[in-house]
């Protein structure tokens, strides 16, 4: 053999098949370490390697057989030469060497070398490669076919059966994990944004309405003239309307259509004429599912009543978006109104005051899991009235009552979180 191919030759040849090996290697370990969201994006978008390399991902059965039939053929093809080379070079010895050293640069330049950088840049390999494994899949199918039908009969009678390849979509936690992720890439206030959007169905209508007790509205059981207060000093534009008491809603009234009543015809039967049904809605519901029910009925105010239809509060569509895009006031005595700063970490707070809205203006990490306001978390939790100057401690913050009476806690100081340490 020697005599009719020149060492040069055989040397040259072996390296090809080196290289081949490396292809084959680092191709793989790259198609398989691809993004598969991304490779969709890029496929949608017309990228033709990003297309041809989400065909072949949709069946890795063919792929992985595919670069397993090149692979051993190029490897066990290398081996062979090594020991022609080495038999010329030095005879039968020289073969066992050979051998060793060839395992050595397999491992280092066609396995680990090709490997390691295809799993860090997978696309700047992937892509180029699926151009050529796309072509060459057509060619060899055959070949290709008979071994997966080998290698799945085997993997049947272990009691393996091939699952679905499909992508599976993400669930919730792990969507909030990607835009965690995403860094710089989105800015930390669309981040927010976006996770504020995915637990819209761990939060309900309970935790964002104004409660029973702070309805602001109409009762045509007043004079006229206590009931142009009223409308001359809301910050609403859309207003309930009762009689006697806020149970009894007869409908919404929307402030704009009193423009077009004159001066002299304002009165409590003119107002009925301008009212809209009221809308309903169950305690309990998720904003993800009321917002969809606003945008369908083109409501835009909702009243909450439990089961026994009782109105527990009022939810609006202005609520839900705040709880997506944060508050929309740029007023800071607004921000303010329940929380009052006392020193460098003390603050007064309300008993009346939301716990989620504490949490989010604050940075608190206050329990948002049982009652919806301070008053009811304290109350839960002592199962009584405390007078002033009781203290306890509520995940970590030391909570000191200020005022009481008796059947409320009325203001609160809270001071630095403590931090804790698990023994």
């Amino acid at each position: 053999m020697g005599d009719d191919v020149p060492l040069a030759a055989l040397f040259g040849l072996l390296i090809a098949l080196l290289l081949l090996s490396a292809f084959f290697s680092g191709s793989e370990t790259a198609l398989v370490s691809l993004n598969r969201y991304q490779l969709r994006h890029k496929a949608r978008q017309g990228h033709r390697g990003a297309r041809l390399a989400d065909l072949l991902l949709q069946r890795p059965d063919r792929l992985i057989g595919l670069i397993l039939l090149g692979n051993n053929l190029v490897n066990f093809s290398a081996a062979s030469l090594v020991a022609i080379i080495a038999f010329e070079m030095g005879g039968e010895p020289a073969v066992a060497l050979g051998t060793l050293i060839l395992t050595l640069v397999v491992l280092i330049f066609s396995e680990a070398a090709p490997k390691t950088l295809a799993a860090l840049h997978p696309e700047r390999l992937a892509f180029p490669a699926a151009m050529i494994y796309y072509p060459l899949l057509k060619i060899t199918y055959p070949i290709v076919w008979l071994t997966n039908v080998a290698s799945n009969g085997v993997l049947f009678l272990l009691g393996v059966r091939s699952g679905d390849t499909e992508l599976q979509p993400l669930t919730r936690e792990e969507l909030r994990t990607v835009v965690h992720e995403a860094g710089g890439r989105i800015s930390s206030r669309y981040q927010q944004m976006l996770i504020s959007i995915l637990d819209l169905e761990k939060v309900t209508v309970d935790d964002v309405m104004v409660p029973h007790n702070e309805i602001i509205g109409i009762d045509l059981d007043d004079e006229i003239d206590e009931i142009e207060e009223i409308i001359s000093k809301s910050e609403h534009t859309r207003l309930p309307v009762y009689e006697d008491d806020v149970d009894n809603v007869v409908g919404i009234l929307h402030l704009r259509r009193l423009a077009n009543l004159a001066p002299q015809s304002f009165d409590k039967t003119s107002i009925r004429t301008l009212l809209d049904e009221p809308y309903f809605v169950p305690e309990g519901t998720p904003l993800s599912k009321q917002l969809v029910q606003f945008q369908r009925r083109r409501e835009r105010v909702a009243l909450v009543v439990d089961e026994y239809g009782d109105i527990q509060g009022i939810v609006t569509l202005e609520d839900i978006l705040e709880e997506i895009v944060g508050e929309f006031t740029t007023d800071p005595a607004d921000q303010i109104e329940d929380v009052v700063r006392e020193g460098p970490d003390s603050f007064l707070v309300s008993g009346t005051a939301n716990i989620r809205e504490l949490n989010r203006a604050q940075g608190w990490e206050l329990p948002t899991d049982g009652p919806k306001t301070l008053n009811g978390l304290i109350l839960e939790l002592l199962e009584t009235i405390p007078k002033p100057s009781t203290c306890l401690a509520i995940n970590g913050y030391p909570l000191e009552i200020v005022a009481s009476d008796e059947n409320r806690v009325r203001t609160v100081r809270i001071g630095p979180r403590i931090a804790t340490t698990e023994s």
